[in-house]
C-alpha cells in the first residue's frame, strides 16, 4: 500500500465521500492480493462488504472480466418439475444465508440453463454479473490461470455482494481443452486456480455456473458445488408445452398473426420423441413467424413452422393421414375447404 492511498483514505472519510472511500479501499485490498498477500486482501474486502455504506447503483467500476446481464422481461419457459423444484430451493438458500452459496447448472445447449440464472437474479432483484469463461483461456503459458485469479479478485471486491449473482458462463471451457489434450499442464493449473477462487470466496456471494460438458468434470471441482442441477430432464409433454409457451408469446408481440394454438400443436407434434430443446424451438418458431407473409396472410406463419418441422411442402393426402382436419389442411396448403374436398376426392368438412 502507497502512502498516497493511506492520504485518499482520510481525505475520503474527512469529506464524507462513502463511494470514494469503499473504491480506494478495494483497490488495496486488490493490490494486496495481487502482491500474494490474499489474507489481508480479503480481510479488508470482508470489512467493506460488511459496512452499510451506500454506493449508488450506476458507480463505475473497473472490472475486466465482470459484466452485466441485461435480465429482459419476466416469462421463464416451462421446466421439468424437479428442476423447478431445485430452483424454488436456491431462491430460498440464498435468501436463507446459510452458507449454500455455490450452484452449477449442467444440459445440453439451448435447456434453459442460462435464462434459469436471469430468473433467479429478478426473484431475488438482484444484478446478473456473467463471467464468460472462453474468453479467460489464454495461448500465453500460465495466463489463463492469472485470468482465472483476476475473476475471483473481481468478484470478492464487488462492494455490496448482497445485490449481485454471479453467473460463470460456459465453465467447462477450462474441460473442453483439457479433452482436446490443448497442454494438459496449463489446464491442470487453470483447474487449480478455478478450485482455489472457489474456496476463497467472501461469505454472501452467490455463484452460478453453467457447463454443457459436466461428465468431463474433474471430481474435485464438482464438490466445490453446494448442488448440480441437471437440466436434460424434459420429456415431451414438457418440451409442447415449452412451445406453446413460446408460440403464446409471439402471439402476444405480433398481434396480427391469426392464433390458432390447436393446429399449432399438431404441427409440433408431427416431431414425435425428437421435438428440438427449447433454445431450438424458440429459434425455430420466431424464424419461421419473421419469414411469413403476415399482411397478406395471417396463418402464412404456420405453413411455415409446418415445412421447418417436416422439411416438406404441406401436402393433402399426408395431411390427412396425420389427422388434420379439412380446415386445417385448407390454412396450411393455403387452397379452401372446397378445392381440399375435390382432391381429397370427396373428403370430408368439420
Amino acid at each position: 500500500m502507497k502512502k498516497q492511498d493511506v492520504v485518499d483514505l482520510i481525505k475520503y472519510h474527512e469529506e464524507g465521500n462513502d463511494s470514494a472511500f469503499t473504491e480506494k479501499a478495494l483497490q488495496i485490498a486488490d493490490d494486496f492480493q495481487k502482491s500474494g498477500d490474499t489474507y489481508l486482501g480479503n480481510y479488508i474486502s470482508t470489512l467493506v462488504a460488511k459496512t452499510n455504506v451506500f454506493v449508488p447503483q450506476d458507480t463505475p467500476l473497473n472490472f475486466q472480466f465482470l459484466e452485466e446481464v441485461p435480465l429482459g422481461e419476466a416469462g421463464q419457459l416451462p421446466l421439468p418439475e424437479t428442476v423447478e423444484d431445485k430452483l424454488e430451493g436456491i431462491v430460498n438458500a440464498i435468501n436463507n444465508n446459510m452458507g449454500v452459496n455455490k450452484f452449477l447448472f449442467e444440459g445440453s445447449p439451448g435447456t434453459g440453463k442460462t435464462e434459469s440464472a436471469k430468473t433467479i437474479a429478478r426473484i431475488l432483484n438482484r444484478k446478473l454479473l456473467k463471467v464468460d469463461f472462453d474468453s479467460l483461456v489464454d495461448s500465453k503459458l500460465g495466463q489463463t490461470s492469472k485470468n482465472i485469479a483476476r475473476v475471483f479478485r473481481e468478484i470478492n471486491n464487488y462492494p455490496y455482494p448482497n445485490q449481485i449473482v454471479v453467473l460463470l458462463d460456459e465453465i467447462d471451457a477450462i474441460a473442453l481443452d483439457r479433452v482436446t489434450k490443448n497442454d494438459v499442464r496449463e489446464m491442470g493449473r487453470a483447474t487449480s486456480a478455478v478450485l482455489k477462487g472457489l474456496d476463497e470466496l467472501l461469505p454472501g456471494i452467490t455463484i452460478l455456473a453453467t457447463t454443457n460438458l459436466f461428465k468431463y468434470f474433474d471430481p474435485a471441482l464438482s464438490r466445490r458445488f453446494n448442488l448440480i442441477v441437471n437440466f436434460d430432464q424434459y420429456s415431451p409433454e414438457d418440451l409442447i408445452d415449452v412451445a406453446v409457451a413460446i408460440m403464446n408469446s409471439v402471439y402476444q408481440k405480433y398481434p396480427d398473426l391469426e392464433k390458432n394454438v390447436r393446429l399449432f400443436k399438431k404441427i409440433i407434434n408431427l416431431y414425435g420423441n425428437e421435438i428440438p430443446l427449447p433454445g431450438n424451438l424458440k429459434n425455430m418458431i420466431e424464424t419461421a413467424v419473421a419469414f411469413s407473409n403476415v399482411k397478406a396472410d395471417p396463418t402464412d406463419y404456420l405453413r411455415n413452422i409446418y415445412q421447418s418441422v417436416t422439411n416438406r411442402r404441406p401436402d393433402p393426402q399426408d395431411l390427412q393421414k396425420n389427422g388434420f382436419t379439412v380446415r386445417e389442411i385448407a390454412i396450411l396448403t393455403g387452397k379452401s375447404k372446397s378445392t381440399i374436398g375435390r382432391e381429397l376426392r370427396g373428403g370430408y368438412d368439420e
